[in-house]
């Protein structure tokens, strides 16, 4: 899985998939969480594969896309069903803000890990030495301008799967075009006469 993984995404995307799970890993030990170490390693191998070129044309969210795959992958080699819904739903959840905290350890440590690696939530509850080791075999060269800049190019054909999710920040930022759809208008604007 790890050399699918490599040979299909670009070395940013493998990188940052592995720190996901390091860093969601001791968040679980951090936190005493009792967790299935292939699931989440998984999980966060696959949680980017949805903003591979192959998907851009798919018109569905880049984490449905990967999660699929994800899905795809592990059935090949007769993973349980129970298994294949946790990674499922954690690459599925790993973009939406309150939810996967609540659910399933590896749910819960795939957005954990993700959250650490792009926006350093929990940062400090991790030494710098064992961040330091774990950058230094997955390194994070420009990682903030290049994370945004694959983010981007992930979503950018399908703008309309970003509604309602943190993606949308993303294409508001970097292309000039983007017009974010609006909950409160789409109330307005509904055909129901009351």
């Amino acid at each position: 899985m790890t050399a699918f993984v490599r040979d299909t995404t670009s070395e940013l995307i493998y990188h940052h998939s592995r720190r996901v799970f390091w860093f969601g890993a001791l968040q679980g030990r951090n936190q005493d969480i009792s967790y299935d170490p292939e699931l989440l390693y998984v999980g966060a191998m696959f949680h980017d594969v949805g903003l591979n070129t192959e998907y851009h044309g798919s018109g569905r969210r880049f984490e449905v896309d990967g999660a699929d795959a994800a899905r795809r992958f592990l059935q090949q080699y007769g993973v349980p069903e129970d298994s294949i819904r946790r990674v499922w739903t954690a690459i599925a959840l790993h973009t939406t803000p309150g939810v996967a905290e609540f659910m399933e350890p590896e749910v819960a440590l795939v957005n954990a890990g993700v959250k650490y690696d792009v926006v350093g939530i929990g940062y400090d509850d991790i030494s710098t030495q064992v961040r330091a080791e774990i950058v230094r075999l997955h390194p994070r060269p420009d990682f903030k301008k290049q994370i945004m800049r694959a983010f981007t190019e992930g979503v950018r054909s399908k703008p309309e799967t970003t509604y309602g999710n943190i993606k949308a920040d993303i294409l508001e930022h970097f292309v000039p075009a983007y017009e974010r759809d609006d909950f409160v208008a789409n109330i307005r604007n509904s055909p129901w006469p009351e």
